[in-house]
């Protein structure tokens, strides 16, 4: 064995207190930790020959990368849409790191079991039936790329091929229709080879991100064949949710795969007064959760759910020797575009298990509490332009005099104090602040629009 990792093993446990500590001490000041930090000019070292240990590393890393990572996981980062990790999560992703799972086969440990019964936990949170099955994934992207494929298979099915064994080819061109589609479904359709240019947007209602049904029933009656209907709870703007009910009810006239993004917005059915927002997504064929977002689980988690769990298996499946038999449950390698997996499972199982689906509820009706507190304060104030009502947890807002969104974005970051990502919206650049983290607290909100107004003026 190399001495260095000789070392390191007969020491083990004070290494991994080292960076206990550090971690402890990371946590313990992130409240005050600035958002972001832009960077600047990274000069790579050389690869280390012999290297310096364990803690060798933990100090190399200390010095060089740790005063650059931003806050991310603390409760001012309103950018994108980002969760933090709660102390269960976090447990129990040191645990996954530690007991070093692959639950892409059910041979050889109970990790599988664990990923279902998760799995199932989610879809009685999201008002899922029996009749949808998931899988954990990356994050969003994947679980869009994973519905898609399936969709994939569905209008091969209903052409009579078998798109995974003959290819895009034998299906020919496809037509997938949305409202306002999230730049991530572009991405998935250009990786499964269907093309981007497959996407055809339908207009949206006035004022609105969410689709005009009717005019997605026009766009339905004018093809020729099967189409997929890409739809929204929650867009990334202005959280808008499509009408997943009336849209479900068009598949009594027209033949279409329904494809839900949900990422963020799905956590709506977590809470009583926003529940019906989400109002049909349980007619949904393939759906997209990211739990790395509201679930407040650590990169990189999400999980895909399908109605079709049999044209999955036709799309993923890996038949080799050493895989064994597919059984009637099959193994998660058969089911995503991965063979080899982290068990990602495991920090959502702790947090679900920790806290419930009344502590999860707290937190995303806290969330819905102070995106709406900014967005009053933003309202009454004389420097800024609400865009759009606050629905859930996103603000949409502009400079009211106009002027360079991407400075002010800049200028916001430099200040550390918060963190928020530029958009265009309604044909003008705009600025978004997501609502995500368990940590953020009215005193956030204050401190964040106390900036706001320092960097507009």
């Amino acid at each position: 064995m190399h001495p260095r990792l000789a070392e390191d093993l007969n020491s083990l446990p004070e290494l991994l207190d080292a960076a206990r500590k550090l971690a402890g001490e990371a946590l313990a000041g992130l409240s005050e930790r600035a958002a972001a930090v832009p960077p600047g000019p990274a000069v790579p070292a050389p690869l280390p020959l012999e290297g310096a240990g364990g803690r060798g590393a933990l100090e190399a890393f200390t010095q060089r990368w740790e005063p650059g990572f931003a806050g991310s996981a603390g409760p001012r980062y309103l950018g994108f849409v980002t969760g933090g990790a709660t102390p269960a999560s976090l447990a129990g992703d040191w645990l996954t790191a530690t007991y070093d799972q692959n639950p892409a086969s059910g041979m050889d440990s109970s990790a599988q079991d664990l990923e279902r019964e998760t799995v199932g936990w989610l879809a009685e949170l999201f008002g899922l039936g029996a009749d949808h099955s998931g899988a954990f994934v990356t994050g969003a992207t994947m679980s869009t790329v994973t519905g898609l494929a399936i969709a994939r298979e569905w209008l091969g099915e209903r052409a009579g091929v078998r798109v995974s064994d003959e290819g895009n080819a034998a299906l020919g061109p496809v037509t997938v229709l949305s409202g306002s589609p999230h730049s991530s479904i572009l991405k998935a359709l250009s990786f499964l080879g269907m093309g981007r240019s497959a996407l055809r947007t339908v207009p949206v209602l006035p004022g609105r991100e969410a689709v005009d049904v009717a005019k997605l029933a026009e766009a339905l009656e004018a093809l020729d064949g099967p189409a997929i209907v890409v739809a929204n709870a929650g867009t990334v703007n202005t959280v808008d949710f499509d009408d997943l009910r009336a849209i479900a009810a068009l598949k009594q006239r027209f033949d279409f795969w329904l494809h839900v993004d949900a990422a963020f917005g799905g956590f709506a059915a977590l809470s009583p007064g926003y529940a019906a927002l989400v109002e049909g997504l349980d007619q949904a064929d393939s759906v997209v959760v990211d739990l790395h977002k509201w679930l407040n689980v650590p990169y990189d988690s999400a999980v895909q759910f399908t109605r079709r769990r049999d044209l999955q298996l036709r799309v993923f499946s890996n038949n080799a020797a050493y895989l064994g038999e597919i059984g009637a449950t099959p193994d998660f390698l058969h089911l995503t575009p991965e063979n080899s997996r982290r068990l990602r499972a495991l920090p959502a199982w702790f947090s679900l298990v920790a806290y419930g689906r009344d502590g999860h509820r707290e937190i995303v009706e806290r969330c819905v509490a102070l995106a709406r507190d900014l967005g009053t304060r933003i309202d009454a104030s004389p420097h800024w332009r609400l865009l759009a009502p606050v629905r859930l947890n996103v603000v949409c807002f502009a400079p009211a005099a106009g002027g360079d969104v991407d400075a002010l974005v800049q200028a916001i970051a430099e200040d550390g104090t918060t963190f928020l990502t530029p958009t265009w919206y309604d044909g003008r650049p705009a600025l978004r602040a997501a609502f995500s983290n368990w940590r953020t607290t009215a005193a956030d909100v204050e401190r964040v629009f106390g900036v706001l107004e320092r960097v507009v003026g």
